[in-house]
């Protein structure tokens, strides 16, 4: 079976002359179906970059990227905006809902936006998957931040997406929500045999993964089981090591 993701050869450079900072290296990769993959790196490694031109979000210099069959290269922004959509899912660390619209009016908003109405069978299991099942008709305002990324997960999810990518999904919320939408990530994988990559910088976070990038100066670094928290330090901290 092909990878969900491909990303060959990808080339990322920022500015121009003296002040050019290059941002991916050649960077080649894969991400296949039905795996949790925890993308780590030191600030300015890249990781960010990576999962915005594999995304559709940003395009690279050189390279491709191929998502659910599709070559992001070929796409003219119209037919990008659709991918992005239809077939790939979003969840990011400032939430992204819309306040005038209630949770469950923000999970189906894609679909909305799209002109189709939802699967009401998928829909419902989902609202009870992320637990806010007495909350649906709550604006953001009246649900916590840990509601808010629940609504966000949700929503990544209700199109059954080629793959779901997460940048840095728990970075606004405390312990005990981060833990909330790290098991509703693992679950969408266990479960729904959905595709997550997901850039972190929490090593416990990662640790949740099956699978752990880490990238230095644009370049992956390690690639390999992510393992305990402690294993997650430890080879962050041997990766940055060996490339300083």
């Amino acid at each position: 079976m092909s990878p969900i993701v491909r990303a060959s050869g990808l080339r990322k450079t920022y500015g121009s002359g003296e002040t050019a900072v290059t941002a991916l290296r050649d960077v080649d990769v894969a991400f296949d179906a039905g795996q949790l993959t925890a993308i780590m790196g030191p600030s300015g490694s890249g990781k960010s970059t990576l999962m915005h031109c594999i995304a559709g979000l940003d395009r690279a210099d050189g390279g491709s990227v191929v998502v659910d069959g599709v070559e992001l290269g070929s796409l003219d922004d119209r037919r990008l905006t659709e991918l992005r959509r239809d077939r790939i899912g979003f969840v990011f660390q400032a939430f992204n809902l819309l306040p005038v619209l209630t949770a469950e009016e923000n999970i189906v908003l894609p679909m909305t936006i799209a002109g189709r109405r939802p699967d009401a069978e998928w829909l419902e299991q989902l609202v009870a998957t992320v637990g806010l099942t007495d909350r649906r008709h709550h604006r953001p305002s009246e649900l916590s931040g840990g509601q808010q990324q629940r609504v966000a997960v949700a929503r990544a999810l209700a199109s059954r997406p080629a793959v779901v990518f997460a940048d840095e999904p728990t970075g606004n919320l405390d312990s005990r929500s981060s833990e909330e939408v790290l098991r509703l990530l693992r679950r969408a994988v266990d479960e729904f045999d959905q595709t997550v990559v997901m850039v972190t910088h929490d090593a416990h976070a990662a640790s949740i993964a099956d699978r752990l990038l880490v990238l230095q100066d644009g370049r992956i670094v390690h690639d390999g089981p992510a393992g305990t928290s402690e294993d997650v330090h430890a080879r962050l901290q041997a990766a940055t090591d060996q490339v300083g």
